[in-house]
């Protein structure tokens, strides 16, 4: 793709780094940019940067926060001894637009998966365990992909977390196996957390 501007090429190849974002569609991004107000695009660059420089994780969930704790963890209306464990914030983002639940969330920040170098160190199990042999949480929800590495992650953590006789419990299969969280139906996924399994209950038909 030849371009007559090198400010322009930078600004496409910077975009089409986004996911999803293809050389082509960046530069009709851009220069539709470029036909807008410039106050539009100051906006939208102080708009990242500033979100980028000063959004936050909260300190109990890790889920995105503008202040120390998430407004879910913050919000004494739900039951903090009932934790949903999710990939990530996206899939918080899916179970609350359901409006079937009512309680803490615990985003791991990805899944285990060998092939990709990523372990258990990588994600935010320890913070996890650590939340349930404080003694807190009455039942943990499993709630990541029907995936092999969402099963695989499922089960490392029921291991970890197995000695302290908490209740677990996975969402109802629902979900097509294979499919990930964020593609559900709303209908379909509040159904599934409604209609959650006993995590043991899931092992033996694996």
């Amino acid at each position: 793709m030849e371009f007559s501007s090198k400010l322009l090429e930078n600004a496409v190849n910077e975009m089409s780094q986004l996911p999803g974002i293809g050389k082509r569609t960046a530069l009709r991004l851009v220069l539709h940019l470029l036909k807008q107000p410039k106050e539009q695009s100051q906006k939208l660059a102080a708009g990242l940067v500033k979100m980028r420089e000063e959004i936050n994780f909260c300190a109990n969930c890790h889920n995105i926060s503008d202040t120390k704790l998430c407004e879910i963890c913050a919000n004494p209306r739900r039951d903090e001894q009932l934790v949903c464990v999710v990939e990530d914030i996206r899939d918080v983002m899916a179970i609350e637009n359901t409006s079937q639940y009512r309680g803490h969330y615990h985003v791991l920040g990805g899944k285990i998966s060998p092939m990709d170098g990523i372990g258990p160190g990588d994600l935010t199990i320890p913070s996890l365990v650590e939340k349930v042999m404080t003694g807190n949480v009455r039942e943990l929800i499993f709630a990541l992909s029907s995936t092999m590495e969402g099963d695989t992650t499922n089960f490392y953590i029921y291991k970890q977390i197995e000695p302290y006789n908490i209740t677990t419990t996975t969402i109802a299969r629902g979900i097509s196996v294979g499919d990930e969280l964020e593609y559900a139906d709303e209908v379909t996924l509040g159904r599934s957390i409604l209609h959650r399994i006993p995590f043991e209950s899931s092992l033996k038909n694996t």
